[in-house]
């Protein structure tokens, strides 16, 4: 019997305005290739399901106990004994508080697509449609395709938001389907690259590259992180890139800190930066500079 396709999804956030054009579906997806030190969906980087405990919602009734099949709840600051865990989300349905939440859905395409379809008449009426996230979802070849193959069918408009990493080779024909591919550049030197993301980003200039000249409908963004992505070095050497690419527009991405209050639902070992909010009056300087290089911002 043929395996059926699925994937680990961890949220559906419907009546988004701010990843691609029109009223959007965002699907995230779990498991990323990266592990960038300020990322703000840490419960997506390990692509296997997960249960998350909200301390501040937790009654102590206990209910989740008494229906764990392999005692997997402990009394301690944090809930769960991952080790004994297997994440078969009994415990999350007897929780009348939401203090556990399952993180990392198994949905087959079709049961995606029957969720996407619900906005339907919105993405008709503001030329809007579905956008795929993360996490990272080229981990997920054969479900994504068959998802966009569904989505084509129906005329729905398509957005790949990636880091970059995926093998050109495997996803060429994949990415010809959809109709808008948000890149990620972060950093431009390799060493410093790996040294924040965990790996070094030769894929990812050269998946760049290719997108361009093969003509994909590719644009290019740019997460600000003070101290790592937004130094005078980088900055200058991704205006360099997309003048060498022939791109004349970045995407700009302000970091913020909630991801940080992630950590602790999953017992993350992310390190916290206690970073600020990004500034304005920095945010305004880096625009400025990439308006000098000829290069036209959008910001979210």
């Amino acid at each position: 019997m043929e395996k059926q396709i699925e994937a680990p999804i961890f949220e559906i956030q419907r009546f988004s305005i701010h990843d691609g054009p029109g009223i959007r579906t965002l699907v995230f997806f779990k498991g990323c290739h990266l592990s960038c030190k300020w990322c703000q969906n840490p419960e997506s980087q390990d692509v296997s399901p997960v249960v998350a405990f909200y301390r501040e919602r937790c009654k102590e009734s206990f209910d989740c106990r008494v229906v764990c099949p392999e005692n997997a709840i402990v009394n301690g600051r944090f809930r769960i004994n991952y080790e004994s865990c297997t994440t078969c989300g009994k415990c999350v349905e007897a929780c009348a508080y939401g203090a556990l939440r399952l993180i990392g859905d198994r949905m087959t395409p079709e049961s995606l697509f029957s969720k996407i379809l619900l906005d339907l008449p919105y993405y008709q009426k503001s030329g809007g449609g579905v956008t795929f996230s993360g996490g990272e979802p080229t981990l997920h070849t054969a479900f994504l395709d068959q998802t966009l193959t569904l989505c084509q069918k129906e005329g729905i408009h398509t957005v790949l938001e990636t880091c970059g990493t995926f093998s050109f080779s495997v996803w060429e024909p994949i990415l010809r389907k959809l109709d808008l591919i948000y890149f990620d550049l972060k950093i431009i030197d390799s060493d410093d690259h790996k040294r924040a993301t965990g790996v070094p980003n030769t894929a990812v200039l050269r998946n760049a590259k290719k997108l361009v000249t093969g003509n994909y409908p590719v644009e290019f963004r740019m997460p600000l992180v003070q101290g790592f992505t937004d130094t005078d070095d980088n900055l200058r050497q991704v205006a360099h890139l997309l003048h060498e690419m022939g791109q004349r527009q970045i995407h700009l991405l302000k970091y913020h800190n909630m991801g940080e209050t992630k950590i602790d639902i999953i017992q993350g070992n992310q390190e916290k930066l206690n970073l600020p909010t990004y500034s304005e009056q920095r945010f305004e300087q880096v625009c400025a500079y990439f308006s000098g290089e000829g290069i036209e911002v959008h910001s979210s």
